[in-house]
């Protein structure tokens, strides 16, 4: 018999311009084998938009597809999602795999952002209310972090003209262009923010299992952690999914063919039972 499946994949953006996930019925080949389903967030944006009609059709077309065609799913929260349910964060392999969207690696959410002053002003106050504000549990942090996604509005993403969209996904994304400088200083920086994360608040992950940045890849740490992003279904970058075993870790490139989302190649193995060793980068 073989071992049970969970499938990890991430930052859909459903019902944006940008995402290559016109269809939710494209991702059906992605299903096949998997036992759990974890969608470790920013499936789609429920945050305040001009059209909330648009944003509850999306939603309610999410739940009823992996409803009705998914393995059993868990929904963790993103920094675009940040109401879709109470999972910000999910333990499994007995705490040796970690998963988070990722947004709580920065303090300001997302730092290359036209709202990360705003956030981080407003991450920082919530924190200084707390009694210790030093010395939070990662389950009070991600808290905070999703009370103020929450009331952040949609920019481009509300867009549903696509000429305008992309003009203000340009003027959101890269203009000014020192945006660009803080989009690579975040890619550049996650892995070890997140080995930090979890040295802090999750000792016994080796592995952890980001979005958010949307630059797909597999970092060793210098402790023997491996951080893993799975990319984005967003133009221009890639995604990947990681599939958990009781013994094993497998990350696999997903490619669109056919109008269907399919596996490629293995991005890396590594087993559970010993410590993390592999690439050290492989990126989109």
């Amino acid at each position: 018999m073989s071992a049970a499946v969970t499938r990890i994949l991430s930052d859909l953006h459903y019902g944006e311009h940008a995402s290559r996930v016109s269809r939710l019925a494209q991702l059906r080949p992605l299903l096949d084998g998997a036992d759990r389903l974890v969608l470790n967030g920013d499936t789609l944006d429920t945050r305040p938009g001009r059209d909330a009609r648009y944003s509850a059709v999306c939603r309610n077309e999410v739940a009823e597809f992996f409803r009705e065609n998914a393995p059993t799913t868990a929904f963790i929260t993103g920094n675009h999602d940040a109401d879709l349910s109470a999972n910000h964060e999910l333990e499994l392999a007995e705490r040796k795999v970690w998963v988070t969207h990722g947004d709580i690696l920065f303090d300001n959410m997302v730092p290359w952002g036209r709202d990360a002053v705003a956030a981080g002003r407003r991450i920082a106050a919530l924190r200084a209310r707390e009694p210790d504000p030093e010395n939070l549990r990662i389950e009070r942090l991600l808290q905070i972090h999703r009370w103020v996604a929450r009331d952040i509005p949609q920019r481009h993403q509300a867009e549903r003209d696509r000429l305008r969209f992309i003009a203000r996904y340009l003027a959101d994304t890269i203009w000014p262009p020192h945006r660009a400088f803080l989009i690579l200083a975040a890619w550049r920086t996650l892995p070890k923010r997140a080995a930090a994360l979890a040295r802090r608040h999750r000792p016994d992950a080796r592995f952890i299992v980001t979005g958010h940045t949307h630059r797909r890849g597999i970092w060793r740490q210098l402790d023997g952690r491996l951080v893993i992003n799975t990319g984005s279904y967003t133009l221009p970058l890639a995604p990947a999914a990681v599939d958990v075993r009781d013994d094993s870790v497998t990350v696999r490139e997903i490619v669109l063919r056919s109008a269907e989302f399919r596996f490629g190649r293995t991005l890396g193995a590594f087993p559970l039972a010993a410590p993390a060793t592999g690439a050290e980068t492989l990126g989109p």
